[in-house]
């Protein structure tokens, strides 16, 4: 296993600055996911922990020992940092069985052939594709290419496992076979790793803690049910979960230990507890009440704290419903588990758990109040 620290990465490409200020701890046994979309500098991130790319600013220790001093103009080469890359791409060598590419760097490791043979049909028998061992890349499929360019990255035990989005060229039901066998290769080989996606499912589902990045900075580095029920401001906000969070603009005001916050759809007060450090305005200010669609909940008869709402569309799907709500001039979205039918413009009544709402600060677009 390995602990990574990146300090004060930067890196530019040109006048480009694509890494701005990365502060970085990777625990050993980690499985952390690097998340944001095209550009944000996730890739360069990844490449930087490789070796691949060079920073301008920064220091990079692994189990505390300097890989990359910038300042110092040092840079461990990618075959001293004890790690293993899987692309996007599986650069799988096309004249070879899958036997020797999975043997191909053990081999240049000089490793006893016996110790080789061993450390093949391990691996194949973790990515289950032991019935393969003999055939070419080009008799097999997307994801059996992809299983071979993983288990050729883990036949070596490497202490640290890098994968470049590896799963973005397979179609949605391999997608989610594969975010399995990545789950359980993590649970038995206990190593480090870190991937790269800009898929929220495949970070939530399989990271311990993901790294949310934006614009070439982080911007939150969370356990995933913690980056869905706080993110840190709106952006990240608005990024994680599908479908999206509902935005209702509102007023509060913080005052004897309570925030009090009011918009279209109702009033709330909450207790400091619930507050973050994120310094409050005096008086009243302007927010943003932040509420996942699924903790609304539609009922068709008023009862005590439901409050009554207009059906604006209905789109059933299956295993779920999501139904757009309108109150004066707001419109929102619930998500109900299951088959619901409800009339274009007919009464509904919500109720909405306040300990699940999330409050902003409209002027710094940073989380004030949190879910729990």
């Amino acid at each position: 296993m390995s602990r990574i620290e990146l300090k004060h990465i930067d890196k530019y490409y040109g006048n480009n600055h694509v890494l701005r200020d990365i502060n970085l701890v990777i625990e050993d046994g980690d499985f952390m996911t690097l998340l944001g979309p095209s550009g944000c500098g996730k890739t360069t991130t990844l490449r930087v922990v490789s070796g691949l790319e060079k920073p301008q600013n920064g220091v990079m220790t692994i189990d505390g020992e300097e890989m990359i001093n910038a300042d110092l103009a040092y840079y461990a080469e990618p075959s001293k940092r004890g790690l293993n890359l899987v692309f996007q791409s599986y650069a799988l060598w096309p004249h070879m069985t899958v036997r020797e590419n999975i043997a191909f760097g053990l081999k240049i490791q000089k490793l006893p052939k016996e110790e080789i043979a061993s450390r093949v049909q391990e691996a194949l028998r973790m990515m289950r594709i032991e019935e393969y061992i003999d055939r070419y890349p080009n008799e097999l499929s997307g994801g059996q290419q992809q299983r071979v360019a993983i288990a050729r990255a883990v036949a070596s035990n490497p202490k640290l496992l890098l994968l470049d989005e590896p799963l973005s060229n397979l179609d949605a039901r391999l997608r989610v076979d594969m975010r399995s066998e990545l789950q359980r290769i993590h649970k038995e080989l206990g190593t480090t790793i870190i991937y790269v996606t800009h898929d929220q499912v495949e970070a939530m589902t399989m990271s311990t803690k993901i790294a949310l990045f934006k614009a070439g900075e982080l911007s939150q580095v969370a356990a995933p049910m913690e980056l869905y029920m706080n993110p840190i401001d709106l952006e990240a906000a608005d990024f994680i979960g599908n479908p999206r969070i509902n935005f209702l603009e509102g007023k509060a005001i913080y005052e004897g230990g309570k925030l009090r916050v009011r918009c279209e759809l109702d009033s709330y007060v909450f207790d400091s507890s619930d507050m973050t450090d994120e310094e409050v305005p005096s008086g009243e200010f302007d927010c943003v009440v932040a509420i996942r669609p699924e903790q609304i909940h539609i009922f068709e008869e008023p009862g005590e704290g439901r409050i009554p709402v207009q059906v604006y569309a209905n789109q059933p799907a299956g295993s779920e419903t999501l139904v757009s709500l309108r109150t004066g001039n707001s419109d929102f979205l619930s998500k109900q588990i299951g088959l619901a039918q409800y009339a274009l413009d007919q009464t509904v009544y919500v109720s909405i758990a306040p300990e699940k709402v999330n409050v902003y600060n409209a002027a710094t677009t940073r989380l004030i109040k949190r879910a729990r």
